[in-house]
Order: structure tokens, then C-alpha cells, then sequence
């Protein structure tokens, strides 16, 4: 919603700088960044503290995104337990093939599950700095976005009672399926999507790495991804058909087809346990361009989904929350609004090219499965290009880590 209605008498009203909806990473950033600068803000969930604090996401950081979190004092656990790859394995027909991306990049990922990452971040911002964070709201509403004084309205969980936030701008963080991406006038803000036709069946299992670093798996039977998350318990994906039942595959059936696609002579065999997890991942991305309007601001997937191909994500939601509330600083502090009015275009370079390299990736990915000769033939050429020419797997190496992107 976007009009300018005034409080109904059963609404009490309050006043901050910032509302930002959603307390993902990128709203947490976002948040953490302005109580820094001791700039009013409150951050609206609609979930429980221990749902956000638990909720099953992956988490693969580029080092970029990791020191800029250090240099806002956001860091300090991530950096203490979180493993550092600088490594991955491509398998196809029966052979492994180690690229080693740090020594290309001079730069490493960091595996740090998104759940640790949120924690970190609610810590800091609500318990170590006294941040306002309202959890499991309900009715969120957003007013008046192109003027002013926009404000945000939402259910107090606990009395019932109708609050409204007046403020300066609203940040919106609330995902693909939140409220604030819905409040852009679609006459003024445009959405393009693409759609893979592809579906992978994230798994968790409580079984140790078969592998020391992720592993992707080209196969004609489907991709097939190994990833660690901690010394107990492995991340897998298998392709399947986009919208798949995730009870079609019973553990004998995941462990079979994983044994098949991530098979390579030499390699370690894949130590089996206990599903923990099964969840089918429909593959599409869209971009909402420009990233906001009037005093509504979108960031993380609010803003942009990336199908998890790449493991970009995260990394995206970061840069547009560093750069947002930079931007909300100037503009509260000093009434400086060239940040805001430069955010959208600063944002989507990075994010245009994380897109191209995520469809890039999927080609290369999925070829082998296609059921077209020529495509995988294709799909070979590529990957034996990347990994025997130092110019190709120094490219791809910039691009995995996610170095130099913004252009």
C-alpha cells in the first residue's frame, strides 16, 4: 500500500528515522550499520527470533563480503569458526579436476552457514547495542512511499493493537515472498525473470565430508553438488525436475544417485547418513530494476533472487545492505540524498553480473543433462576450456569469488 491514510483511533503511532522490514542478513546489516551511526531504526520480522536463528539456509561468504563485515565490527565469530575454502573439484566423466580459485583470485570463500550469520548479527545489533527488533509481527503495511513521510504498520503479536512507525525511509529486506517488493508502482518499476526449467533437491545429511572442498558433479543423469557444513553434517544437491515431490526420493534413492553423478576414479567414497533435510528448489531469478521508489528501498531478495548455482545470494544481499546504509546515514545525518538516489544503479552492476555468471554456470552445470548431444558437447568444451586455459580459469576464478564485479 501507498496512500497517505491517517492512524485509525485504535492505531498508536510512533516515530523513528528507519523502519526496515525484515531481519535477514540484509536487513540485520542494514540495521547494525545505522545503530552504529546512532540513527534511529526499528526492524519489523515477522517471524520468531528462534525460527530466524534456525532456519535452514546455505552460507558461502566471498572474502570481500566477510571483511567488509570485520571492518563494521560484525565479524568476530564468523571469522573464529568459519572454514575457509580456496579450493573446489569438478567431476565429469569419471574424473576429477581440483581449481584451485585462491591461488588464481589471491582471494578464498568462507563456508559459514546463513543461521550463524543471522545470530551474529541479532546479537550484536539488539542484545550488544540496544537495537529495536519488534519478532513475529503480522499485517505489515507500508504508506505513502512517495512522499515524505512514509510510514510502516503492523499487528502487535502479543496485544493485538495496530502500531505505526512514521519515519524518514523504509528499508525493505523481506525476501522474495514479502510485502514491501508488492508496494512498488509497477508503472515506474519494471521485474525481469528467467526460468532455469530446473529443480535441485537440497539435502542435508548428518554425515561428515566425503571431500576437502565442494565438489560439483556433471553428469547425464543430472548435477550433483557436495558441499560441508560442518565436521557432522554435509550440504548435497541432486538436479530433478522443477516442482518434484521431495518424497519421491527415498534414501536409498538419493544415496544411489548421489554415489552415480559424484563418482571419479580416485575419489573418496561418499560416507552415507541420515537425511536431514529435503527440500526441491525450483530454479528462476528475477531483478527488480530500479531497486526502489520514493523513500522505499529494496535490498537482498526483496530486490533480486539468484538461484542458488552460483552461491551468490548471501554475498548480494550484503553489498546492497553496505551500500544502503551508508546511503540512509547521509541522508539522516546530513540530509545528503545522493546516496539514495545513486543506490539502485550502484547495486545493479554487481548484481547484473552475478546473474550473467549464475546462467554462465547453469550451462555448464546442466549441459551433460540436457538430453541434447550438442548442448553437452558444448558443455565440455566450456569446462575443459576453464580448467587447461590460465586466461579462462583466471576469469572464472575472479568471477567465483566474486572480485572486480561491480562494472
Amino acid at each position: 500500500m501507498t496512500d497517505t491514510a491517517a492512524p485509525t483511533s485504535t492505531e498508536r503511532t510512533e516515530r523513528t528515522l528507519v523502519v526496515v522490514v525484515g531481519a535477514g542478513p540484509a536487513g540485520l546489516t542494514v540495521a547494525n550499520i545505522l545503530r552504529a551511526a546512532s540513527v534511529d531504526c526499528v526492524v519489523l520480522e515477522t517471524e520468531s527470533r528462534e525460527f530466524i536463528e534456525q532456519r535452514p539456509r546455505a552460507g558461502f561468504l566471498e572474502e570481500w563480503a566477510v571483511r567488509a563485515l570485520e571492518r563494521r565490527g560484525l565479524a568476530d565469530r564468523l571469522l573464529e569458526n568459519a572454514q575457509v575454502h580456496s579450493e573446489c573439484e569438478f567431476r565429469f566423466a569419471r574424473e576429477r579436476h581440483r581449481f584451485r580459485y585462491g591461488d588464481l583470485s589471491g582471494h578464498h570463500h568462507f563456508a559459514y552457514p546463513q543461521p550463524l550469520l543471522v545470530t551474529d548479527l541479532v546479537r550484536v545489533y539488539a542484545d550488544e547495542r540496544g537495537g529495536d527488533i519488534r519478532f513475529g509481527v503480522r499485517d505489515v503495511e507500508v504508506y505513502a512511499i512517495d512522499s515524505d513521510q512514509p510510514s510502516v504498520s503492523y499487528t502487535d503479536p502479543d496485544t493485538g493493537e495496530r502500531v505505526r512507525l512514521d519515519c524518514a525511509a523504509v528499508a525493505g529486506c523481506d525476501g522474495a515472498r514479502g510485502v514491501t517488493r508488492a508496494c512498488l508502482p509497477p508503472e515506474h518499476v519494471g521485474i525481469a525473470r528467467h526460468e532455469y526449467g530446473i529443480g535441485w533437491l537440497a539435502l542435508l545429511a548428518e554425515a561428515p565430508p566425503s571431500n576437502d572442498c565442494v565438489v560439483f558433479g556433471v553428469h547425464p543423469r543430472g548435477f550433483a553438488g557436495h558441499m560441508a557444513r560442518s565436521p557432522q553434517v554435509t550440504r548435497y544437491y541432486l538436479e530433478c525436475p522443477p516442482g518434484d515431490d521431495p518424497e519421491n526420493w527415498s534414501h536409498e534413492r538419493v544415496w544411489a544417485e548421489l554415489h552415480e553423478r559424484l563418482a571419479a576414479d580416485g575419489a573418496q567414497p561418499l560416507t552415507e547418513g541420515r537425511l536431514i533435510e529435503k527440500r526441491v528448489l525450483d530454479m528462476h531469478n528475477y531483478v527488480v530494476e530500479p531497486m526502489g521508489y520514493g523513500r522505499l528501498y529494496l535490498a537482498g531478495d526483496a530486490a533480486h533472487l539468484l538461484a542458488p548455482i552460483g552461491a551468490k545470494g548471501m554475498n548480494l544481499a550484503i553489498h546492497d545492505a553496505l551500500l544502503l546504509g551508508d546511503a540512509l546515514i547521509a541522508y539522516c545525518g546530513k540530509g545528503d540524498e545522493s546516496g539514495l538516489s545513486g543506490y539502485s544503479a550502484a547495486c545493479l552492476g554487481r548484481v547484473w553480473q552475478y546473474q550473467e555468471f549464475s546462467m554462465w554456470l547453469s550451462d555448464i552445470y546442466h549441459g551433460a543433462s540436457s538430453g541434447d548431444p550438442f548442448q553437452a558437447g558444448i558443455t565440455a568444451a566450456r569446462l575443459r576450456r576453464t580448467l587447461a586455459s590460465a586466461a579462462a580459469a583466471a576469469a572464472f576464478a575472479g568471477l567465483y569469488i566474486g572480485k572486480d564485479a561491480d562494472y
